[in-house]
């Protein structure tokens, strides 16, 4: 069986803030977001990981920098990248933006998979684009265990994707940075090994 360790990258200071950043905005961890990283470096680095993919935004690879630095081949796939938001993304978290967003939720959840901001993505055109990285996934047999590192909804499209779920149970998948969902893949097919794992949060202490 192939095993695949999805994970969500550490906190941004726009994380941190409530803002979203989406595809357009390519920030780097903040102190938070690097001590989560090496927590889990910490627990993970003994796994024999065959090859780590991240999306083409920096916040995902420098979460696994060490596994990189280590020697580890390394791919970046532009379809792991997180939803373009469009007009949203960076903007301050209002009750304006609270409520735009909570409608979007409410459109997708609805089955209305097109809806999108002006300028972004639809969850059709992420659950659409991630296909490739399935794909990948599926016909590398040589690679038996896998570091995988993306973002919170383009992490929650995947894994409705992988598993066969309708989008609208996107929300079946919580998740928060560094959070773990650990895949397996045999005979054709993805099953969940482990759900929203963050036992390697356990004791750090967060200000």
């Amino acid at each position: 069986m192939k095993q695949i360790y999805i994970i969500r990258h550490g906190e941004t200071e726009l994380n941190r803030q409530g803002i979203v950043q989406g595809r357009g905005i390519n920030s780097d961890l903040n102190d938070t977001g690097r001590a989560q990283a090496e927590a889990f470096y910490q627990k993970y680095k003994n796994i024999p990981f065959d090859k780590i993919y991240t999306s083409e935004l920096k916040r995902t690879w420098q979460t696994v920098q060490k596994f990189i630095d280590s020697g580890l081949p390394w791919e970046k796939l532009s379809g792991l990248d997180e939803l373009a938001w469009g007009v949203w993304e960076g903007k301050p978290n209002t009750e304006d933006s609270r409520e735009a967003f909570r409608e979007m939720l409410q459109s997708w959840e609805g089955g209305d998979y097109k809806a999108h901001f002006e300028g972004g993505e639809s969850v059709q055109d992420v659950y659409e684009r991630l296909k490739q990285p399935m794909e990948i996934l599926s016909t590398r047999p040589e690679e038996k265990t896998v570091l995988l590192c993306m973002h919170g909804r383009a992490m929650r499209v995947f894994l409705c994707l992988l598993l066969g779920k309708p989008l609208s149970e996107m929300t079946e998948f919580p998740h928060q940075n560094t959070v773990l969902y650990k895949i397996g893949f045999e005979d054709g097919k993805f099953t969940v090994l482990e759900f929203n794992s963050a036992v390697h949060l356990d004791g750090l202490m967060i200000g």
